[in-house]
């Protein structure tokens, strides 16, 4: 490592101001390293929208001094947009056995046989650069094998938590290195970057013992199925699952794509703990009573809810709900999500099923208040900037920072793109690089921008008019049409005299232009959207799309 006073930055790409899509560069003198590369599902407002992740443009830009990048562990906020772009970034992925093995088998979902570099790392791992060594730390979270990073320079270190809480009930495998993060903090933490997402919550999160203990009396009383939904990576909430079922005497079966996947690569690597005879096919599930069944699902991208909402509108491929079924849902909606959890639920009350949601079945794998506290103290860093989550999240994880004793000053709150310098003893914002969200609507990568958004929350609002026309421009006349299309604005037969008056309209701005020497399409369509878009209004109080077809015969 070089022995002179070390230029440091850190720019987070995403995973400030929003939950979900963590990326953060964190760049040592020439040395540039990624930490994590998540997706984030879709807001309310970005219609057709299936997920977001980050802009890479200042990766791609320097993409000679990219070093690796880091996972700190499997959850798809934290590796899921590494199937977008890693096409175009020849680098290292450094990640646990497990977080690993799952982000290689969404790579080969997508059929990608590019030559990835995958490097296998623990806690003991230490990895030398020229200007920083990197090393591991074990942390509690809702999915094995989930670490903290540890970027050491010649300044101190430049710690990055990952999602973590501290459970003092955890398993093995679980089980978090607080002796570890202890030796870290004396030896001096630069900047600490830390989870923010239950900031605001005080206390401490419950202990997975209390949600386990209360699943298997569930899952004894239940009279019917018990139907268990869950996101596909969690995998604390699937041995949950299993280990109730055991206990209840009744056998499962697993329904989703990539629920089957998780399971059977963490089965096959022992980070499941899985009874004998204790899973079965979906065929074998009428040789069971109701009562002997336990049916462990999700749906597409592994996210249970909508699949949940086909089931009980009797239009998934597999599964109805059916009376008496004990429907436990164990995930938090995503952001904008709390609107379909609650239409969700209410469905399958009337479906006749019961349905257990919240603490009972569910906590969350982040920690509260004095969990954060408790990390600050074990690091006890010069410099603190709260990461993964919306900006009151982050401000609340700033202001515990500063009950702490972190000096105000020392506490950076950032946006996405930022470029926050560490320099002199001092912390502040140099400058800002591209960053954003890029969105993915099916297969396209990025061809869903602002204005496509734009049109169709138009679409959405107002629906759309389409004017068509067929002119003779040889003899000036209107051939045919014009004929209005009404999609979503108004219905046709029941808006004549709206209809005759567009009509008349449209007739006789074409007529008029035609008339003239020299005329332009283009002109002809931008009165027709300005003279309709008034009358419209004036009328309707709304602003249909109005999309002018002209047609020269």
């Amino acid at each position: 490592m070089n022995k002179t006073t070390q230029k440091i930055r850190i720019i987070p790409l995403g995973g400030v101001g929003e939950l979900g899509k963590n990326m953060y560069v964190i760049e040592v003198e020439d040395d540039l390293f990624v930490i994590d590369a998540g997706l984030m599902y879709p807001e309310d407002e970005m219609f057709g929208i299936d997920i977001v992740i980050p802009d890479i443009t200042y990766l791609l830009e320097n993409r000679t001094r990219l070093r690796g990048i880091f996972l700190s562990h499997g959850h798809e906020d934290h590796t899921g947009a590494l199937l977008y772009f890693l096409d175009k970034l020849s680098v290292p992925i450094f990640g646990t056995k497990l977080t690993l093995a799952l982000t290689k088998e969404k790579l080969q979902e997508k059929n990608s046989r590019l030559p990835y570099e995958f490097r296998e790392i623990d806690e003991n791992t230490r990895l030398s650069f020229t200007h920083a060594n990197i090393s591991f730390f074990r942390v509690n979270h809702s999915i094995p094998d989930s670490v903290g990073i540890q970027i050491e320079t010649e300044n101190g270190s430049i710690v990055y938590t990952g999602d973590f809480k501290f459970d003092q009930s955890a398993t093995e495998q679980y089980r978090a290195s607080i002796n570890k993060m202890a030796k870290i903090g004396e030896k001096g933490v630069l900047c600490l970057l830390s989870d923010s997402t239950e900031a605001e919550k005080v206390g401490y999160t419950p202990s997975e013992v209390q949600v386990e203990n209360s699943v298997e009396e569930v899952f004894e009383k239940a009279e019917g199925r018990v139907i268990f939904a869950c996101y596909a990576s969690s995998v604390n909430a699937i041995q949950r699952l299993l280990n109730a079922s055991f206990q209840s005497g009744r056998k499962v079966v697993i329904v989703g794509k990539t629920l089957q996947h998780v399971f059977q690569i963490t089965q096959q690597l022992g980070y499941l703990e899985v009874h004998e005879d204790l899973i079965i096919r979906y065929e074998d599930m009428g040789k069971y009573k109701p009562y002997e069944i336990a049916i462990l699902m999700s749906g597409h991208q592994g996210e249970p809810l909508e699949a949940l909402q086909k089931m009980v509108k009797r239009s998934h491929k597999l599964l109805q709900i059916e009376k008496n079924d004990t429907v436990l849902i164990a995930a938090s909606p995503h952001r904008g999500g709390e609107i379909f959890l609650i239409r969700t639920v209410d469905m399958l009350f009337r479906a006749g099923a019961n349905v257990i949601i919240g603490p009972k079945v569910h906590v969350s794998g982040h920690g509260r208040e004095e969990e954060l506290k408790l990390m600050i103290n074990l690091m006890r860093p010069k410099f603190f900037i709260p990461i993964h989550g919306e900006y009151r999240m982050l401000k609340a994880h700033a202001n515990i920072a500063e009950k702490m004793g972190v000096d105000r000053d020392c506490i950076f709150i950032p946006e996405k793109g930022d470029v926050i310098e560490i320099k002199n003893g001092q912390i502040r914002q140099n400058g800002r690089v591209t960053a954003g969200n890029i969105l993915i609507d099916g297969s396209g990568v990025g061809d869903v921008g602002n204005i496509v958004l734009r049109d169709r929350k138009v679409l959405s609002q107002d629906g759309i008019l389409i004017v068509v026309v067929s002119i003779n421009r040889n003899e000036k006349k209107v051939v045919s049409g014009p004929e209005i299309i009404s999609r979503g604005f108004v219905y046709v037969r029941e808006s004549e005299e709206l209809m005759g008056q567009v009509t008349k309209m449209v007739k006789d701005i074409v007529t008029k232009n035609i008339k003239l020497h020299n005329f332009e399409w283009s002109n002809i369509k931008q009165e027709m959207r300005e003279s309709l878009n008034s009358y419209l209004f004036s009328k309707t109080k709304r602003k249909p799309m109005i999309i002018p077809i002209i047609m020269e015969v």
